[in-house]
């Protein structure tokens, strides 16, 4: 077998072992058991919240089991298959097998990722919040730029996109966005995106052609579900409706139908914008929720909250990520130090690669907290 398939087939391996380590495999089978018995419980439904978290924890334990032992079932039998091409020295079939093998070391990189998205909300679904910045009509041009880059992301995982609220430039671009993007795992990708992204290139609105420097935020919440119970004193907030704007629609500044919702403890702001004032109450509220629940999150993780604290205003010194279009095309996560030359394709949503760096920092930062290092 060649070297460069032998590294392969050991990468797979070392994959492996890492999943096993976190599902706890010596204990996996046990706890399968547990839950099958649990589940056949006459009274489990009795309690709906309980059920459907045991019925989730079960199938998330399922998935993993069966995503190793498929990974070493197919790994095992590529291997045979090389092994028997070489002696009957057919090179299609090494061809195939080795391809085969290809695949599953991106495939086992993949589900060590997706074994990170491990948090307590990290597999629900997300809001999406971007705002233009310093730079005016240059930066709402930036902010529509990156509503694009994380709608196109989202539609390339099969996600749904749900735009909330809108708010357009003066000029071009939009002052503000907020979109529900629903999906398996969305907030777990997507929490590393909070903060202000920052983009460097000869505008588009300037006559002498000169670099402009713009900056826009992005900051997301996890939509809280059933299981999460977050109390809101109805004192505590002030209910708002105003015309919405925007092309289309009957309703469109002709009714009251935009609701903002303002959390007076917190200064907490959420809008929605759809055609039903009813529909707009529920959104909002909803999002108000998962704003609060957020910050609930932040004072349990020091990294993130730190990350919040720092949030101030869409400027210099509140950086995540850079986008240099000109003098010469380079993206750089200022957090990770992870670089790509392909501007245009993390423009366009292939950000996979550049959150997957994030999740791989904050997993190794926490693993070193864990064993008590600095």
């Amino acid at each position: 077998m060649r070297a460069e398939v032998q590294n392969n087939v050991e990468a797979i391996q070392k994959s492996v072992a890492l999943l096993k380590r976190r599902v706890d495999w010596e204990t996996a089978s046990h706890r399968l058991e547990e839950f099958n018995a649990m589940i056949e419980d006459p009274t489990l439904w009795d309690d709906p919240a309980r059920a459907q978290k045991l019925m989730r924890d079960r199938q998330a334990l399922m998935d993993a089991v069966e995503g190793i032992e498929t990974l070493e079932r197919e790994t095992s039998d590529n291997v045979e298959m090389i092994e028997l091409g070489e002696m009957e020295e057919d090179a299609d079939v090494v061809s195939e097998a080795e391809a085969a093998i290809a695949k599953l070391v991106e495939t086992a990189a993949e589900k060590e990722l997706e074994a990170l998205l491990d948090g307590e909300a990290d597999g629900n679904d997300t809001f999406l919040e971007i705002n233009s910045g310093a730079g005016g009509t240059e930066s709402c041009d930036w902010a529509s730029m990156l509503a694009r880059m994380y709608v196109r992301w989202a539609e390339k995982r099969g996600y749904e996109v749900e735009l909330q609220s809108r708010s357009a430039g003066e000029e071009a671009g939009i002052k503000s966005a907020a979109y529900k993007i629903s999906g398996k795992n969305a907030y777990g990708w997507l929490k590393s995106e909070s903060g202000v992204h920052r983009l460097v290139r000869i505008s588009p609105y300037d006559s002498s052609a000169r670099r402009h420097t713009s900056f826009s935020s992005v900051w997301v919440y996890p939509v809280v579900d059933d299981n999460i119970e977050i109390e809101v004193n109805p004192s505590d907030i002030r209910i708002d409706t105003y015309r919405s704007s925007g092309a289309g629609g009957q309703h469109v500044n002709t009714t009251d139908s935009a609701v903002r919702i303002t959390h007076e403890p917190t200064g907490i702001v959420v809008t929605s914008s759809e055609k039903s004032q009813h529909q707009n109450r529920d959104i909002a509220m909803k999002a108000l929720k998962s704003r609060l629940y957020q910050m609930e999150l932040d004072r349990r993780n020091a990294a993130i909250n730190e990350a919040h604290e720092a949030k101030g205003d869409a400027g210099w010194g509140n950086q995540i990520r850079s986008y240099v279009l000109q003098p010469y095309q380079m993206v750089k996560d200022l957090r990770t130090g992870f670089e790509t030359s392909d501007t245009g394709g993390i423009l366009d949503g292939d950000l996979d690669g550049i959150m997957a760096s994030v999740l791989a920092s904050d997993a190794s930062g926490k693993s070193r907290a864990d064993m008590g290092e600095d």
